[in-house]
């Protein structure tokens, strides 16, 4: 194949995206200005760094998210195989040692035979030859002010926030008790911090009165709803941590057998669980305040941070209006966009858009017409997200909204209802995927089982108003 693809960007999207042409024998350009360059967020200079949580979320095929990962895995995603490889304990969650996976993954994108990678600042987007821009988030400036330019509609910019890595070693574990909730997903993989109502309303009014990180007066901070720092949560009432992150469903503490008013769960963050990153808690707080109001969780009194919350901005474009079908830029069709920077928000919705884009175009240039994936598959609804115009375009994790209901009659039972969306989802992937090289998976009665289960948000009988 005579034509050579640059991938801007070896992120999760840009590093799924650059494997899947190369499987179908594209000439890639892999140009990641690490080490030359960071970003705020970064830290090492491996590819498909997990900047934020070490999750890639719940694996049952109850939830959208569970859903699309086994589609990914089907497709043959890079990002999901080795993250099943380099996974750690999460209960019913995906959960990975980043350094482990990014290492991994680096490792394979550079031994890949049709793969060159190029270790440079792209400050502009290419003229010629096909490009694909899959910056993330955190675009550079320079890139970010020329891409602006051919957009003509500008950017969208919201700010996600960096939850806080706790070392093992500083946990007291005679307070903290393993669980999972509601013992599900094997063995007990998170730690638990339980707090009583009175340590809870001391931790939310410290939480409050926190000196904070505040935004420059040129900046227009939009948060995305389902990463919201810890104290814009705090700050919409008095329960809404209890019912958010602080959730004690399905948990009991050992030490009263009782579930307690709030707790704080800790992910185990490495193989060798040598740190937890605390679950939910993005944070925009000073970082001598993190320590501070941190510690008066109970069990992490004399906590030591591997890594403090911090701040960092998100950049997208309105694709619905910007892109074309194939996520090429109208008024520039030899340029892709792929991953977070198109609108879809979170590491599997990325890693799947990178997957999504890079098949179907690697096929294309082989000469085969090739369609993305029907809208009745998880990777088809998200595909739909950033290609349906709307007054107010957001980034989006993949949600069961995205995926067209049953025919007929509506059934009642929610779990019932979404096996049933699954089941039909992971038919229409089998009629797709030769389409794009690959052979149907043969899927045996009863679905195949995915670790964990649909997410409880019972309310919490024991708080008070």
């Amino acid at each position: 194949m005579s034509e050579t693809v640059t991938v801007v960007g070896a992120g999760l999207a840009g590093s799924e995206c650059a494997w899947q042409l190369a499987e179908r024998g594209v000439q890639v350009r892999l140009v990641e200005q690490k080490p030359v360059a960071k970003t705020p967020a970064q830290q090492h200079d491996f590819f498909a760094e997990l900047v934020c949580s070490n999750s890639l979320r719940g694996n049952a095929l109850a939830n959208a998210v569970g859903l699309i990962k086994e589609e990914m895995r089907r497709a043959g995603s890079l990002i999901l195989d080795e993250a099943e490889k380099n996974r750690v304990p999460a209960g019913g969650a995906l959960a990975v040692d980043r350094e482990l996976f990014g290492r991994s993954i680096t490792a394979r994108l550079h031994g890949h035979p049709n793969i060159t990678v190029v270790c440079e600042e792209m400050k502009a987007v290419p003229t010629e030859g096909r490009t694909i821009l899959a910056t993330g988030p955190l675009t550079a400036d320079a890139l970010a002010a020329d891409l602006e330019s051919i957009v003509g509609v500008g950017h969208l910019a919201y700010y996600d926030a960096i939850a806080p890595v706790v070392l093992t070693e500083s946990i007291d574990w005679d307070v903290v008790f393993k669980a999972s909730r509601y013992d599900k997903g094997g063995d007990a993989a998170y730690g638990n911090s339980p707090l009583t109502e009175e340590e809870y309303d001391r931790f939310l009014q410290a939480v409050l009165e926190a000196e904070k990180v505040e935004a420059h007066e040129f900046e227009d901070v939009r948060y995305f709803e389902g990463c919201l720092p810890l104290e814009v949560m705090a700050e919409r009432g008095r329960l809404t941590l209890a019912y958010g992150p602080m959730k004690p469903v399905g948990l009991a503490d050992p030490r009263t057998g009782e579930r307690p008013f709030a707790v704080v769960q800790l992910r185990q963050e490495n193989a060798d669980a040598t740190a937890y990153n605390l679950v939910g808690f993005q944070t925009r707080m000073k970082w001598p305040e993190q320590k501070r109001v941190f510690r008066l969780l109970p069990g992490l009194e004399n906590a030591e941070f591997q890594r403090l919350g911090s701040v960092h901005r998100n950049t997208f474009v309105n694709s619905p209006v910007a892109l074309d079908d194939d996520l090429s830029l109208k008024n520039r069709p030899n340029v892709h966009l792929a991953g977070q920077i198109t609108g879809v928000e979170g590491y599997v919705e990325s890693s799947a858009c990178g997957l999504m884009l890079g098949a179907v175009l690697g096929e294309r240039l082989r000469g085969n017409a090739v369609e993305f994936p029907p809208e009745t598959t998880a990777l088809g609804g998200l595909y739909r997200h950033i290609r349906t115009p709307r007054e107010d375009f957001q980034p989006s994790n993949v949600v069961w909204s995205m995926v067209p209901r049953m025919p007929g009659k509506k059934i009642r039972k929610r779990r019932l209802r979404r096996e049933k969306l699954a089941e039909r989802a992971l038919k229409d992937l089998n009629a797709w995927l030769p389409s794009i090289g690959l052979e149907p998976v043969q899927t045996p009665a009863p679905l195949p089982k995915a670790m964990g289960a649909a997410s409880d948000v019972s309310g919490i009988p024991n708080a008070s108003t």
